[in-house]
């Protein structure tokens, strides 16, 4: 099937995007492959608005209260999926800390919406930490994701700083509780450095979400959005880069991307398929 829309026209898939009234995680991380991934048949959705509960030091998302998740969204979704012709498409949200779910009814009609209609379709959903609610996070696996992300971020000593309102032990245990509910699911998360983090830290980390059985990581430089967020500390070799990725390997990481500009959806596709 050919897209009816270019995926080379950024600004005609942008006005698809307004009409739909949908949001790219893409556009509002400004993210530098915003062009790579749409000419590849990939998307990053982020539903349930662009409003994030919590205020990560890091992050270009607005803080505040959204508002109630828009029924019509996962047809929404659908009809842009459908209309640009995707093959692969990564579900995200804001925290929503104001919903008692934590909105996983929602994000598990998005993706129910997505399979049922499109089977070829491949769907991988990048979830909050639901503030460790089990009942969240199964009815999100009950639709049957074909991958199931949750970004760990950064090391311990810094979640209070650059990651308020979230817990590292708890996104550890959200991995580990997707692999014990849903094993044939593959997990996946994600490392953002220059936060100021040490090398021994970072090794930690790997070792960490290997031993919940993550089996994707990708690792990407933080650029500062404005002067209002956290500060780089550190810009990262290539070398240093692929250090981490060699030895991200060596742990047992069955598929990993690491690079400045890898961001957590960089090339989802490629890295799912290779499992």
């Amino acid at each position: 099937m050919k897209p009816v829309l270019r995926l080379s026209d950024t600004h005609r898939i942008k006005k698809l995007l307004r009409n739909l009234k949908l949001n790219t995680v893409c556009e509002e991380s400004r993210c530098p492959n915003i062009g790579e991934c749409f000419g590849s048949g990939t998307a990053t959705f982020m539903v349930m608005g662009d409003v994030c509960t919590r205020a990560c030091s890091f992050c270009n998302l607005k803080r505040g209260k959204s508002a109630d998740p828009d029924p019509q969204e996962p047809k929404q979704l659908l009809e842009a999926v459908k209309t640009l012709a995707l093959n692969y498409v990564v579900l995200t949200s804001p925290t929503r800390d104001d919903l008692p779910d934590g909105g996983a009814e929602h994000i598990y009609r998005c993706i129910s919406t997505l399979k049922d209609n499109l089977p070829y379709l491949k769907v991988e959903v990048l979830v909050p930490d639901f503030k460790g609610s089990s009942k969240a996070l199964k009815k999100v696996l009950e639709a049957g994701p074909d991958v199931l992300a949750h970004n760990i971020e950064t090391v311990p000593r810094l979640y209070p700083r650059v990651r308020g309102g979230s817990k590292y032990e708890r996104s550890l245990e959200l991995l580990m509780e997707s692999k014990i509910v849903a094993p044939h699911i593959p997990t996946k998360s994600a490392l953002v450095l220059g936060f100021g983090e040490r090398w021994e830290e970072l090794m930690s980390v790997l070792i960490d979400l290997r031993s919940v059985q993550c089996e994707i990581l990708t690792i990407g430089q933080y650029y500062q959005p404005s002067k209002n967020h956290h500060p780089v500390i550190k810009y990262y070799t290539k070398e240093e880069f692929q250090e981490l990725e060699s030895t991200a390997y060596t742990l047992g990481f069955k598929r990993v991307a690491s690079g400045p500009h890898v961001r957590s959806s960089y090339r989802a596709l490629e890295l799912s398929l290779l499992l």
